[in-house]
């Protein structure tokens, strides 16, 4: 699984960063979708997971340049979406002004291949079921998302993820107790991690970091890139994270019923 990548390859450059969260957010959600059983679908410029009403529409955005005839597919399935919309564009390039969505930026972040401390908490790799529904509530909790409650197991997080090639969960524990929990994806020699979170009962407990470094722990020899939250991009700073450019997401809530 080791690229040989180095400092000096482009596919680590702050540069390439963009593209490679762009088809590493791609594999993830893709993964995620064919778990659920959503439609996976795939065009030059972007990936969709269509999702039901609880899941809703994930698009991410592949290159900077969407043609006609791609945005206006984009359009039709975000007008047409069962669910909340979320659509991530890593290059910052796509206007989606249009689909009235709220908008907002966070940095696209990258780490060349380097050593990784020890975690100072517990942390495994998820491999029973029992744990992956674990990790699933502390996602929920941590990231408010509110459309997946009242929990269903196996809804989020489908035993069949940890299953999808290059995906793995990370729980960390205190004391016995789950404290938190995360995803990491490997894909095309690039890394990247998703839905890092801390139970509300273990916040400002170094919960993050220690889920952070276990999952860092087999990405090592990987360049591996993140768009960071304002809360969380200290704690990548800290890891060997480095900024490289703005990521722009749009959303829309889920539709309302009408009566």
């Amino acid at each position: 699984m080791t690229t040989g990548a180095t400092a000096t390859d482009q596919s680590v450059s702050l540069a390439e960063a963009p593209k490679n969260q762009a088809r590493n957010s791609a594999a993830f959600w893709t993964a995620t979708g064919r778990s659920r059983g959503h439609e996976v679908i795939r065009c030059r410029g972007f990936v969709a997971v269509d999702g039901d009403e609880r899941a809703g529409l994930r698009i991410l955005v592949q290159e900077p340049d969407l043609d006609p005839d791609e945005l206006a597919g984009l359009t039709d399935l975000v007008r047409r979406a069962a669910g909340a919309v979320n659509v991530e564009d890593p290059f910052s390039s796509t206007d989606l002004s249009h689909l009235g969505m709220r908008s907002w930026q966070m940095p696209v972040m990258l780490r060349l291949p380097g050593p990784v401390g020890e975690p100072a908490l517990d942390v495994i790799r998820v491999r029973r079921p029992e744990e992956l529904q674990t990790a699933e509530r502390v996602v929920i909790e941590g990231f408010e998302l509110d459309g997946f409650e009242p929990h269903r197991p196996g809804e989020l997080f489908p035993a069949a993820l940890i299953e999808e090639p290059g995906v793995d969960v990370f729980i960390a524990s205190i004391d016995g107790e789950t404290a938190g929990a995360g995803v990491s994806v490997l894909a095309d020699g690039v890394g990247s991690h998703y839905w890092i979170s801390t139970s509300s009962a273990f916040r400002s407990r170094g919960v993050g970091r220690a889920v952070m470094l276990g999952a860092l722990a087999h990405l090592a020899d990987h360049p591996a890139t993140l768009t960071a939250s304002k809360l969380g991009r200290p704690l990548y700073e800290s890891l060997g994270y480095t900024v490289a450019a703005p990521s722009t997401w749009w959303a829309a809530p889920r539709p309302t019923a009408s009566h």
